[in-house]
């Protein structure tokens, strides 16, 4: 349902208000009963919940060991979403919650009473980008009407994990329609779902994409953390866009399994929160071996705890890449970054940066995400396509723009072509191990001939790393005269998320440079 349908009414009370918006609003066929408001809740000792919007999740595990419910913690998020993403300044980060939010939230709450806690996610809220599955009554559509229908029947991987660590899954954000594959032309965070996510700190400008929902939604104090996707900048952009620490993990850390996909050679899912601990905690559960996932066949060797590398003299001694056309120390904010590495003990290296061939990227993509679509489908009964061809006439139908046209939907249509054509298609299969070889060695040329630890640069995405596999990690720098936010990216080789993490932490630390949206117009 896109959410420009939603009435905006604003004399509800919390109570009505949270009922009305599950039930009406997202048109489920059943709603859970609860109560909700934003003050209340079983096991909460009636402290004040204020500012509890931009609490880390230490911060919120502490306030529940002291009595402070899930389920207060959770009916206060979902009331902030009432409030600003469906009314106020309409973010329209978050595509459907969960009719179920209150009821895990409870359910968490008794474990804790009962003595067992899950972990360090035991009771706090998540927000999942909507091409991610979850085997519950929300719909996973990849911000495309083609999509909704009967929800999926089992949880992707990575939602499974979060459940079980005790993590409250409080709906699916909105992205970039089909993960930014439609068609080139369409806006960053628009979906025919979902309507147009607007960015928190300046309400007209880009959120970056296609994981813009779930920066957003971070950065707007809907939940501490969330699930995005990447697979070329949309987790880093939007993180860097939203003023939030986003990760792409090294591809095969964490599965794919359940996940609409676009390319098996560069999907991966990756956090997005407001610390770069947070980040670590999520990415700590999601990480791991899934049997019905190959490229996972090593995480369990680069997976634990990732939060034992979060040091504050990080940067010591770590020899970082910096682009030579730059100078630790200008004016600009990336050169004060660099002067921050630099004054906590970092080594800088000017380089020439990565730049890897890039002209068969996006036909491969086409490829892949054509054949890979199919495969997906299969597991989703009950949904108005079922092939390629069929969404390609669906488009055709709906949304329409104003003028009563269709979107284009030109990527759908080259993946379509690119199978239809055997020589084409056989062609691009040797192309894919090339053009991945190329960007790793574009990579690793660079960091073994000055012996880097990483690279660093204001380039969100880039540089090679999505084609090569390879991790990299966003954090705020500050904000720019306009008040948007500004960002460092560190980008590493293979499974190198622990130096990456290091360093982040400590230049986090050492900056303290992210501040909260103002929500400008």
């Amino acid at each position: 349902m896109n959410s420009d349908s939603i009435p905006r009414g604003s004399a509800l009370s919390k109570r009505t208000r949270y009922a009305w918006l599950l039930c009406a609003s997202l048109a489920l066929a059943a709603c859970g009963g609860g109560s909700s408001g934003g003050g209340g809740g079983p096991g909460t000792t009636g402290a004040s919940l204020d500012g509890l919007e931009y609490m880390d999740i230490t911060e919120l595990s502490q306030r529940m060991s002291q009595g402070t419910s899930s389920h207060a913690i959770t009916s206060y998020l979902l009331d902030r979403i009432a409030r600003l993403d469906r009314q106020g300044p309409t973010l329209k980060a978050v595509i459907e919650l969960n009719p179920d939010a209150l009821r895990l939230a409870d359910q968490m709450d008794a474990e804790r009473a009962s003595g067992r806690l899950r972990g360090p996610l035991h009771g706090i809220p998540v927000l999942l980008k909507d091409n991610i599955d979850t085997g519950d009554r929300m719909q996973t559509s990849a911000g495309s009407l083609a999509m909704v229908g009967a929800p999926a029947t089992r949880d992707a991987f990575v939602a499974r994990k979060l459940r079980d660590a005790g993590a409250v899954i409080l709906g699916k954000t909105n992205l970039s329609e089909w993960a930014y594959f439609r068609d080139a032309s369409l806006p960053s965070g628009w979906s025919g779902r979902g309507g147009q996510t607007r960015n928190p700190y300046v309400l007209d400008r880009d959120p970056c994409g296609s994981s813009s929902g779930s920066g957003v939604g971070i950065a707007a104090g809907f939940a501490p953390i969330a699930l995005g996707t990447e697979t070329e900048g949309s987790i880093l952009c939007p993180a860097a866009a939203n003023g939030v620490v986003g990760i792409r993990p090294t591809l095969g850390l964490a599965s794919r399994t359940g996940i609409v996909p676009i390319s098996e050679a560069q999907d991966t899912p990756g956090p997005m929160a407001r610390s770069v601990r947070d980040a670590a905690l999520l990415l700590s559960v999601m990480a791991g071996r899934d049997a019905a996932d190959g490229a996972t066949r090593d995480a369990g060797l680069h997976s634990g705890d990732f939060t034992r590398f979060l040091k504050t003299d990080g940067l010591a001694g770590r020899r970082i890449g910096y682009p030579q056309d730059r100078t630790p120390g200008e004016a600009s904010n990336f050169g004060q970054a660099l002067a921050a590495m630099r004054a906590a003990g970092a080594v800088l290296v000017p380089v020439q940066m990565p730049n890897p061939p890039a002209e068969y990227e996006v036909p491969l993509l086409a490829a892949n995400f054509g054949r890979g679509l199919s495969t997906y489908l299969a597991t989703r009964p009950g949904l108005p396509i079922r092939s390629l061809q069929d969404l390609i006439a669906f488009n055709r139908t709906a949304p329409l723009d104003g003028s009563g046209q269709p979107y284009p939907q030109g990527l759908i249509q080259l993946a379509a072509d690119l199978l239809a054509d055997p020589d084409s298609d056989a062609e691009l299969s040797t192309l894919g191990p090339q053009q991945k070889g190329d960007a790793r060695a574009a990579i690793d040329g660079v960091l073994q001939r000055h012996a880097l630890d990483m690279l660093a640069s204001d380039q969100y995405g880039g540089h090679g790393g999505a084609m090569a596999g390879y991790p990299a990690i966003v954090v705020p720098s500050g904000v720019d005269s306009d008040g948007m936010p500004l960002a460092v990216q560190f980008l590493g080789t293979q499974w190198s998320e622990p130096a990456l993490l290091g360093v982040a932490y400590a230049f986090e630390q050492a900056t303290r440079a992210r501040r909260n949206p103002k929500f400008l117009p």
